[in-house]
């Protein structure tokens, strides 16, 4: 692929310093033909389905992208907002209060969101920054736990840009925030909220994303970033052991997944006569289609089918100011070294 023409560096000239953001991606509006483009995009990464293309292409183009978008587009009106998808809609907002944290502690930096699969593109907004003279820029995948699937996808789309582009900025990457305190205390500080003001559960389900489990056996930390979350967030809460458990959700194809499942331990929750659960998703930052139809409103279903009496999910972090300015600190913290002081530029 040949390089692009781009404006020409004037030597001596300080660049200005950028934050790109990066979450999943959502379809452009919750309509089959939307929602069909961007599951042809996110189930065409190798990083995601790692079966040989010569054997899931066909799958993919004969079979699941002929009935799923119908199925997705369907979910996904359910919890359309007016303003467009949640996870977007978040989105926005982090990037927006990111920017303000970061200039309330004197840091004047180009902020920007972008989206793995869907729009705005990771490489046009690389291209919107280096357009804004931003010649180092950090890159932030919106994934506490780092995974292949996740967080190196993030890492191939910028390559991808970068071997298309003639001058590379700087660029650095915040691969994991799993164990940060700042992020830990802000889940917990959600936690807390909620029970303040609905009082506690009979049982705390801390759900992340499902994977493959091979995934596992070959070398990804995920799941165990999951644990350690956890692990962290229950000791924060001073919960005893039989007053959390962890699950994994979303699972997707016949390939043997990380358990336990979420839906088949609400079943169980509500069978052995647990009266109420809280379910929280530490892995995402943003709620979204995994949270807030599946855990809010399918695994609800399950668990008061099988007996339980209440079901509380408690909303992702969102734009909880405890959350941002964690948020803050982990790009402060990975900005050390690299020039942002000065008098804030528009956004």
């Amino acid at each position: 692929m040949p390089f692009r023409p781009e404006p020409a560096v004037q030597p001596g000239r300080a660049g200005r310093t950028g934050v790109l953001l990066c979450n999943l991606g959502t379809p452009d509006a919750p309509t089959p033909a939307a929602t069909r483009r961007y599951l042809a995009e996110f189930l065409s990464d190798r990083r995601v389905v790692e079966i040989p293309p010569v054997v899931w292409k066909p799958i993919l183009h004969g079979a699941v992208l002929r009935t799923r978008p119908a199925q997705s587009a369907a979910r996904y009106k359910s919890i359309w907002l007016p303003e467009g998808s949640p996870l977007m809609v978040w989105s926005k907002r982090q990037a927006t209060m990111l920017r303000g944290y970061l200039g309330e502690r004197g840091h004047s930096v180009s902020v920007r969101l972008a989206m793995r699969y869907g729009q705005p593109s990771i490489a046009s907004q690389l291209d919107e920054l280096k357009a804004r003279g931003c010649t180092r820029i950090l890159v932030v995948p919106m994934y506490p736990q780092y995974s292949g699937t996740t967080t190196a996808s993030v890492i191939d789309a910028v390559g991808a840009w970068a071997r298309r582009t003639r001058h590379v900025p700087e660029l650095r990457f915040v691969n994991r925030f799993h164990d940060d305190p700042g992020y830990i205390r802000a889940l917990a500080r959600l936690v807390h909220h909620h029970w303040q003001s609905h009082g506690r559960p009979g049982r705390l389900v801390m759900s992340f994303h499902g994977v493959p489990e091979r995934t596992r056996t070959m070398g990804d930390p995920y799941v165990d970033e999951c644990l350690e979350t956890a692990r962290l967030l229950a000791g924060r809460l001073a919960l005893k052991q039989d007053e959390w458990v962890v699950s994994f959700q979303s699972r997707f194809g016949k390939a043997r997944w990380v358990e336990p499942a979420t839906q088949a331990t609400l079943e169980d929750l509500g069978r052995a006569g647990v009266p109420r659960v809280d379910v929280i998703c530490p892995g995402f930052t943003a709620d979204c289609l995994e949270t807030l139809e599946e855990i809010a409103m399918e695994n609800r279903d399950a668990f008061l089918a099988a007996g339980g009496r209440e079901f509380h999910y408690i909303p992702c972090l969102n734009d909880h100011p405890s959350w941002l300015a964690a948020l803050a600190e982990i790009v402060q913290t990975h900005l050390q070294g690299w020039p942002t002081r000065g008098r804030p530029a528009a956004e």
